[in-house]
């Protein structure tokens, strides 16, 4: 009998609903779901590929133990005691902060998952926790940290109410929208500038978002942090800004206006190549919509000014009184919760061992993580826990983190997938895959354009030997807490009493009803009250609207004294040395050309190139090379092109294009699955080449300490090779093959 099973797509922030026709656990198709609350039936090429996650014949379903070479299945009570002995022998050998954990993106896409984290890293006790976030978003979490009080207070894009944006470094017609839940971002893109709007990008290369724009301009990589500048400085100079509603609420405004004569304009236009003229045309315009949105993505984050650029954004939308108000950026009101109920978070109480870089929200930033491996003395990571995370070819100088792996004393990883860095584990723990069990976006409705709450209940029983994240960390806890016989409080015994006897009380499901219950729109434990509960969400396939996002301030401020801390000295400070670094323009000689990564729509991160219907047709892993630059190096379509940093070099094709800015090359993140040892028999086929091979764990901004992917200094040169060339990604063919058409998706 053929069944419908409505859900949330997980594998992207747009939180799409999707429809799925199965029968007896087969999928029959996956659609977009036209009553989902957010999406409306919008569904992007991603949304097929969870079908393909479930099936996919590579992915772990059951414990494995590595012995050299070799994997062998092994019992979950056999994986689970090697596990737990393994972690108290390093831990009481070495100390607490001898294990390290890794926590990988797709983490935030699972509830279960996502709970678990503070779990295990209390169980534990030790600084060296790492994850994602610091080559991604950290720069805005240390930004809502220090300005407004919570890492989880994130700014949102009003898009459907505004009538001009200001992008930067952001490519949200393939990303879907980053830091910002949309669903169909495309379609409110165009809403935009068809009623008279206007969307203004400013990035290295004509992305697919600038189609959509109604202006683009190139900016010279990592110099974003200065146009930003020259942009305040001309609403100050001419008195074009207003604080608005929040003018009694701002603390070290007066700091703001004299950094703002950092830079004249035309010092900014040497730096930026934007004109003046530009730049004051982008500042004014901005400043006299009735409406306006300045927004920054990961290009302007993982740089060296990532943290100072973070800021900057918030500070032009204050200046112009576009924070917290209808078509500005505001803040949601979600259902569970996380500002109102999770530590807010933290910055700087202590740092890593090597190198000194800081703490955030209890984590390091992971261009630390080989570095803190390989260099011996006290609290030298010996041991590591990797979750749902590949970080060989998602850290910089991923070779160096290779090495760095080889060396640990035992290695876990909780993973469904042999990849490039759990196949340097010991002992790998699969989770269920996401239609096996259900799910709740907690993070992405902080970020989405309107209050919603989802629920996605599983679609395909698991087997009874299978467990999830939550029941795999859950487990394991306990046999570390036995083997170090640690005491149990009286509460905590009385708890685990009352679980035995309701064993409802000890899972992802009861978290989240009390989290809906006790929230903004809960109906508490009152049984004839109506409002929010866990129960209601899943009579609610398509989700709940809770209304639109309205102004929140100060109320929702989680600093001490509910006043915005508009100029943070941590950012004030790194305007000195922004001004250092470009106060005197210079060209590299050695490295001539600046490195921007890109992502492309049938991508996220390394996760799905093992699906063959996401791997087909052209070759997405290609160096972008404008041809004024390919005329300079004697380069020619799809030939094979040697990419050197000061850490190593790759080849990967060769594409021409005027897309990208004179003097900058672009290579996809993500790829990289040439390494011996993987068992993913798509990726294998389509190996492409890793950016990270090529950049500098030693390359971070100074504030945040989140790794500097964008402006890496390189040079190219063609391969000595030529005549083949890899279309699809590093399998040899003639150079005048054609690549696979891509097919339609349903």
């Amino acid at each position: 009998m053929v069944e419908i099973h409505y859900r949330t797509c997980s594998l992207c922030e747009a939180m799409c609903g999707i429809k799925i026709e199965h029968e007896n656990g087969k999928v029959l198709s996956v659609k977009g779901n036209p009553g989902d609350i957010l999406s409306s039936g919008h569904i992007c090429p991603k949304g097929v590929a969870i079908q393909d996650i479930h099936t996919d014949p590579d992915r772990l379903r059951q414990p494995m133990k590595r012995e050299g070479d070799t994997w062998t299945s092994i019992s979950w009570d056999e994986a689970f005691d090697i596990v737990a002995k393994q972690l108290v022998a390093v831990q009481k050998q070495h100390g607490n902060n001898a294990v390290a954990t890794y926590w990988g993106n797709p983490t935030v896409h699972n509830f279960g998952a996502l709970l678990s984290v503070g779990n295990l890293r209390r169980c534990l006790k030790s600084r060296n926790n790492f994850s994602a976030s610091s080559i991604d978003i950290l720069p805005n979490e240390l930004t809502q940290y220090l300005m407004y009080g919570s890492t989880f207070l994130f700014t949102v894009p009003d898009i459907d109410r505004t009538e001009y944006m200001l992008m930067l470094g952001a490519n949200p017609a393939v990303s879907n929208g980053s830091l910002w839940s949309a669903g169909d971002i495309k379609k409110r893109m165009k809403a935009l500038t068809g009623r008279g709007g206007k969307i203004t990008l400013i990035d290295p290369r004509r992305s697919e978002t600038a189609d959509l724009a109604t202006a683009h301009y190139f900016i010279k990589p990592g110099t974003d942090a200065v146009f930003l500048l020259a942009v305040l400085r001309v609403i100050f100079d001419k008195n074009i800004g207003h604080t608005g509603h929040l003018t009694q609420h701002l603390k070290g405004w007066e700091n703001i206006d004299p950094l703002t004569k950092t830079f004249t304009l035309d010092e900014a236009a040497a730096v930026t190549g934007i004109t003046a003229k530009d730049i004051e045309t982008i500042a004014t315009d901005f400043s006299s919509a009735n409406s306006a949105i300045c927004y920054g993505r990961i290009g302007v984050s993982t740089q060296a000014y990532g943290g100072l650029c973070q800021w900057l954004i918030q500070v032009i939308n204050i200046a112009t009184g576009n924070l917290d108000r209808a078509g500005g950026i505001m803040f949601s009101k979600p259902a569970f919760d996380l500002p109102a109920n999770v530590q807010s978070g933290s910055y700087n109480r202590y740092s890593s061992r090597v190198r000194g870089l800081p703490e955030t929200a209890g984590t390091l930033p992971s261009a630390a993580l080989a570095e803190e491996m390989l260099v011996e003395g006290g609290n030298q990571i010996k041991a590591f826990i990797c979750n749902a995370g590949n970080p060989v070819l998602s850290v910089p100088n991923g070779k160096q983190l290779e090495k760095a792996l080889d060396g640990l004393d035992f290695m876990v990883a909780v993973d469904f997938y042999i990849n490039e860095t759990t196949r340097k584990a010991d002992i790998i723990l699969p989770p269920l895959s996401p239609l096996e069990h259900g799910n709740y976006d907690a993070i992405f409705n902080l970020l989405a354009v309107r209050n919603i709450a989802k629920f996605s209940t599983s679609m395909i029983k698991p087997d009874a030997h299978a467990r999830s994240e939550w029941q795999i960390y859950s487990d394991l806890i306990k046999r570390i807490k036995a083997l170090r016989g640690d005491k149990t409080p009286f509460k905590a015994r009385l708890w685990a009493r009352v679980k035995k006897l309701i064993p409802y009380l000890g899972t992802e499901d009861f978290v989240l009803d009390m989290g809906l219950r006790t929230g903004p729109y809960g109906k508490g434990f009152l049984p004839f009250k109506k409002g929010l509960s866990l129960a209601r969400l899943k009579r609610e396939p398509n989700g709940i609207d809770l209304g639109p996002l309205k102004p929140a301030l100060p109320e929702r401020l989680f600093t001490k004294d509910k006043m915005i801390n508009v100029a943070p000295k941590a950012f004030t400070d790194d305007v000195l040395r922004l001004k250092e670094e470009f106060g005197n323009a210079r060209q590299n000689k050695s490295w001539p050309l600046l490195l921007i990564g890109r992502r492309d729509i049938r991508t996220s991160n390394t996760w799905i190139h093992n699906s063959a219907r996401m791997a087909k047709g052209k070759n997405r892993c290609t160096l972008m090379v404008h041809p004024d630059d390919a005329e300079t190096y004697q380069i020619n379509e799809g030939l094979q092109v040697t990419v050197s940093s000061h850490i190593g070099s790759i080849q990967l094709a060769a594409q021409i294009t005027d897309e990208i800015a004179r003097g900058v090359v672009s290579i996809p993140f993500g790829w990289g699955h040439g390494r011996k040892g993987i068992k993913l028999s798509v990726a294998a086929k389509i190996p492409g080449v890793s950016i990270n091979d090529i950049t500098d764990d030693q390359a971070v901004d100074a504030v945040s300490g989140t790794a500097a992917f964008n402006a890496v200094p390189v040079s190219i040169k063609a391969a000595k090779r030529a005549g083949l060339t890899p279309p699809r990604g590093g399998v040899a063919a003639h150079k005048d093959a054609e690549p696979a058409l891509d097919e339609p998706i349903t």
